[in-house]
């Protein structure tokens, strides 16, 4: 008598280690600086922001607030370098949000791939839009007249700083975008949030000229600390105290904001 096989069952799939999952990761973040290649629109909104915000505050402001425009140019540009990388931030959570509306997730958790790739790529891939909104500024801010003053190293850390307190807000940026509705919502709460910020801090004047109700806000705004930090190293002067407390608010920015988003990411995929 002839023994009947037993069905043959795929074997459960194996559980993806950590360098499996970061070679997913990586190979997300590819996807998503391609995505800013190919969108023209969001290419060219990066890359014009910062001028646009550099001719302005320079030209207007400049002459009323610092009786020149070069000197205003050499107070404002770390300020307006943070006020764009900030805000760029902002795009982590609108890309993140029309990937999910549009389903390219779902299509994502039918793949052979670890769970939180997708999240990680999304935030690591947006670390280029960070590093051209840094080239822009001080390219362009060189062109009409900003000059580093301290020494190569100092401004490299200065660069290392910004782009380390883009990537904590990134994910600030990602919880709203994986909590609301549309990519213009992320907008819309993005501005809500980061506009008392970015412009209740000495990036664009100095606090002494502000009331002191608001001067009480503003000295312990992390945008003060990281554009005081911004000044120091990239124009001389104190930078040590002001880059360790802007390091401690990317911490806890972080810590607070990075273990939501991927909790609400996890319950909504």
């Amino acid at each position: 008598m002839t023994a009947i096989a037993a069905p043959a069952f795929p074997a459960p799939a194996r559980r993806l280690g950590l360098r499996g999952g970061l070679r997913n990761a990586f190979t997300l973040t590819w996807r998503s600086v391609l995505k800013i290649r190919t969108n023209m629109e969001d290419l060219l909104g990066l890359l014009l922001q910062p001028i646009m915000y550099l001719l302005l505050f320079t030209y207007v402001f400049g002459g009323a607030l610092a009786g020149g425009t070069h000197n205003y140019l050499q107070f404002s540009l770390p300020g307006i370098l943070v006020l764009s990388v900030v805000f760029a931030t902002l795009g982590t959570g609108m890309m993140l949000n029309q990937d999910i509306s549009t389903g390219v997730f779902d299509r994502f958790r039918s793949l052979p791939i670890a769970r939180w790739a997708p999240l990680a790529g999304a935030v690591l891939g947006d670390m280029i839009r960070y590093m051209t909104s840094v080239a822009v500024t001080l390219g362009f801010g060189m062109i009409l007249g900003f000059r580093i003053t301290a020494s190569p190293l100092s401004a490299a850390a200065g660069c290392l700083l910004v782009l380390a307190f883009a990537l904590a807000m990134c994910w600030f940026s990602a919880l709203i975008g994986l909590l609301v509705k549309s990519p213009q919502g992320v907008q819309w709460f993005g501005f809500l949030v980061m506009f008392p910020l970015v412009f209740g801090s000495n990036l664009l004047v100095q606090t002494a000229t502000m009331p002191g109700w608001l001067q009480a806000f503003v000295k312990v705004n992390p945008m003060t600390y990281l554009t005081e930090a911004e000044r120091g190293l990239l124009t001389g002067g104190p930078a040590a105290t002001p880059a360790v407390r802007s390091l401690l608010w990317a911490l806890g920015i972080f810590v607070v904001f990075a273990p939501l988003a991927v909790r609400v990411y996890r319950r909504k995929t």
